[in-house]
């Protein structure tokens, strides 16, 4: 089976998940859906991709850690975050009665790409961040709109890293487009 197979509705991960001319060129519909959510949001598909490595790895299925019973017993999972998008369930039920996508899937790259942008979008202007501000829109994705308003993450120093981390991949991702093969 090729990693560009589809396995219940999800796609393999990238062979070069730090080179988006790589994903692009194992998974042309994915730079297909990247183009489109940047012209339908105006967030660059760069900052959108990075949020996607970091936030699943490009795992069509990836979950948070469980919690354990007793050190041994796996409970609850952490949080209801699922997905390429690794969105919660509630935000994720508000893009989908916002944006009329009410079929849409957490493991469909189309519509999670299209929800980082849509929540991106709407980071900026709740909070009145650049469109281009990796950071701050990481820090506003990661914490909730409400939280990046209080500026809750202060008190997450680990977290800043990981936006600092998330917003260098997207610089990365945003210079190596400028050498890939256009999209014909």
């Amino acid at each position: 089976m090729s990693a560009c197979s589809t396995i219940g509705g999800t796609t393999g991960k990238p062979h070069t998940p730090d080179n988006v001319c790589g994903i692009f060129a194992q998974f042309e519909s994915w730079q297909t859906s990247a183009i489109a959510s940047e012209q339908q949001w105006h967030i660059d598909q760069s900052i959108s991709m990075a949020f996607i490595k970091h936030e699943s790895g490009f795992n069509a299925t990836a979950r948070p850690p469980r919690k354990r019973i007793l050190g041994i017993i796996p409970g609850r999972h952490l949080s209801s975050a699922y997905g390429y998008p690794q969105a919660i369930n509630g935000t994720w039920i508000l893009y989908k009665q916002l944006t009329g996508h009410s079929d849409a899937q957490r493991t469909n790259f189309n519509d999670a790409i299209d929800f980082v942008g849509w929540y991106n979008k709407r980071s900026v202007r709740l909070n009145k961040i650049h469109p281009n501000d990796a950071y701050n829109l990481y820090l506003a994705y990661h914490e909730g709109n409400g939280g990046f308003a209080k500026k809750s993450y202060l008190a997450k120093p680990w977290l800043l890293n990981v936006a600092k981390n998330v917003a260098n991949q997207a610089q990365r991702y945003r210079s190596q487009l400028d050498f890939c093969s256009p999209k014909s």
